[in-house]
């Protein structure tokens, strides 16, 4: 039988079923079929017949109806043979409103797109895919991003543009192997100072956020509490104490103070800090605002270095970083 020995296959409207899936023989006419492309048929699911293409590594299913009427992926997913097989799957250009469950079951998926839907979020599970190697997710309607999307070591291509995401969790430092990263038309109004470990990023893309434009004038400062007041005095004045001087939870909570990044500062803080934003050339060609903590207003940036910093700026700023004043340079706060 001819269609027996078909690796690739491009199916038509007039393939799908009465409900709008892929036919129930599909698996027995092609037992060896490797990449399947049903893209603009009016595909409203993607039911058990799935699963038997045992050998099947592309699914393409673009600009359909998926996600329409909630089950659009089969449940089975996990354990079957298509869990072990699948490298590529783009399902973008349809309607989900959220990563289907059963998706996260493939766990050998490179390559996943989810552009053009309607997702809200990024579901945390999303680092049971380890090893994907590309993430598309421009589109959509996602305002946060999780840390365990942090836990894909082999990740390279990371696309979030066009979203309402409003900050990046610094966890994506740990991104060893991104090499692009689109965060362009988002609200992100800074960028996590761990950003800057990401040494093997070749593309950063950001035009179309707010970043140097939208900042908070007024300064933003909690008081201490009196338990940061002695925890910042014991930790500066390295007064002495042993495990049987204190209770647990202080033991524990001294533990956590963090150090001022202001050279010139030595103090440190617990929970009340200074946010505040310190432009940094990146990668040798964008300089973007890296978010860092100060442990009191008086710790900020002297106005000296912010308006030469303001005053040299190269051809390759953007426009938005042009027009920013240099005593907006100088202390860049977000409320």
């Amino acid at each position: 039988m001819a269609e027996g020995s078909s690796r690739r296959l491009v199916l038509s409207a007039s393939w799908l079923s009465p409900r709008g899936g892929l036919p129930a023989g599909l698996g027995s006419w092609y037992p060896a079929l490797e990449v399947l492309d049903v893209s603009g048929t009016g595909l409203a699911e993607l039911g058990a017949e799935l699963l038997g293409l045992a050998g099947l590594h592309t699914l393409l299913a673009k600009n359909n109806r998926l996600g329409e009427a909630g089950g659009s992926f089969p449940k089975e997913v996990a354990g079957s043979p298509l869990s072990r097989s699948l490298r590529v799957l783009n399902l973008s250009g349809n309607r989900f409103t959220q990563v289907p469950p059963s998706l996260l079951a493939l766990r050998r998926l490179r390559s996943l797109s989810l552009g053009s839907n309607r997702l809200q979020s990024i579901p945390p599970a999303i680092q049971e895919l380890r090893r994907l190697e590309f993430l598309y997710l421009g589109g959509n309607f996602i305002t946060s991003v999780p840390p365990e999307l942090a836990n894909l070591p082999s990740l390279n291509y990371l696309v979030l543009c066009d979203n309402k995401i409003q900050s990046i969790p610094p966890q994506l430092a740990q991104l060893h192997s991104l090499r692009s990263l689109s965060l362009h038309n988002n609200l992100l109004t800074y960028l996590p100072r761990e950003i800057l470990n990401l040494v093997h990023l070749e593309e950063l893309s950001l035009r179309g956020n707010p970043l140097v434009v939208r900042f908070v004038r007024d300064l933003t400062f909690n008081p201490p509490s009196l338990q940061e007041l002695a925890g910042r005095t014991i930790k500066i004045r390295n007064v002495p104490y042993v495990a049987s001087d204190l209770p647990g939870n202080l033991l524990r909570y001294l533990n956590l103070a963090s150090n001022c990044p202001n050279p010139k500062c030595g103090g440190v803080y617990f929970d009340s800090c200074v946010r505040q934003i310190k432009f940094v050339d990146f990668c040798g060609k964008y300089r973007v605002p890296l978010m860092h903590y100060l442990c009191s207003p008086e710790c900020s940036t002297p106005c000296s270095s912010a308006s030469q910093s303001s005053n040299s700026q190269s051809e390759s700023d953007s426009e938005d970083e042009a027009i920013v004043a240099a005593r907006r340079m100088q202390k860049v706060l977000l409320g």
